[in-house]
């Protein structure tokens, strides 16, 4: 940890599965990005087959910040996530995707404005000049339309795996498998602000993706209606009194 001991503000999760070739890069990345900030690292490590977790371990002398969690089996970047996140130390969470596309040059960006209103409960990073097929673009296109009509949140980009949020925030949404998809929204259903910054996008440089457009689409559907069906089941932000 930074801060010679001290509990860190920041608390960033990563999972990742079969990530052997990025994960190295991708974590001096970060601690170059916050480099002064008192902050740790979390991979999650999902079940990969390949050299992930060796090559995670090996960095941990050089970058004091990192630890490295690990799943016995697969059970998806939702679950990496929520497994961080309840074994993180700070109050604020950034999570990003672990194949290197986002850009961790962004985290203070998202940091700053998360902070810069008490009122803003997370803070979502939009991708500009998408570094995707054309027709993963089409796709992401076609479903963030399709959710937003639905779930009302403002979404134009819920694919982006580059978010921060307070802790707090995370550990009062009701959880299910492809939560992540489904952050915005149901942080708004607790009552929390939400504000979204443009943020850099770049190319796969290693691995493979671990989604298909036609993957995506079955399991998208069932979780639309059924984070409609929370939407409606909500009474809403309270003001709680102690007499």
């Amino acid at each position: 940890m930074s801060g010679g001991g001290a509990a860190p503000l920041v608390s960033v999760v990563v999972p990742v599965k079969d990530e052997a070739g990025n994960v190295a890069p991708l974590a001096r990345e970060i601690a170059a990005a916050l480099k002064g900030e008192p902050h740790e690292i979390l991979f999650v490590d999902d079940g990969s087959s390949d050299g992930t977790s060796a090559a995670l371990a090996a960095l941990k002398t050089e970058i004091p910040e990192l630890r490295v969690l690990s799943h016995s089996r697969n059970l998806g970047q939702s679950r990496g996530i929520r497994t961080g996140v309840h074994a993180a130390r700070g109050g604020i969470i950034v999570t990003l995707d672990g194949d290197g596309q986002n850009d961790p040059a962004d985290i203070p960006k998202l940091l700053s404005a998360l902070r810069a209103d008490p009122d803003t409960a997370m803070v979502s990073g939009v991708r500009i000049r998408r570094q995707d097929s054309t027709s993963r673009r089409l796709a992401s296109r076609l479903g963030n339309g399709f959710r937003s009509a639905l779930l009302g949140d403002g979404a134009t980009d819920t694919g982006c795996g580059l978010k921060a949020f307070r802790r707090s925030t995370f550990l009062d949404l009701p959880y299910f498998d492809h939560l992540h998809r489904f952050l915005i929204a149901l942080v708004q259903r607790e009552g929390g602000k939400v504000s979204f910054v443009p943020v850099n996008h770049r190319p796969r440089l290693t691995g493979a993706s671990k989604y298909t457009n036609i993957g995506r689409l079955l399991v998208s559907v069932q979780d639309l209606l059924g984070v409609r069906w929370l939407q409606q089941r909500h009474g809403g932000k309270t003001e709680i009194r102690e007499l």
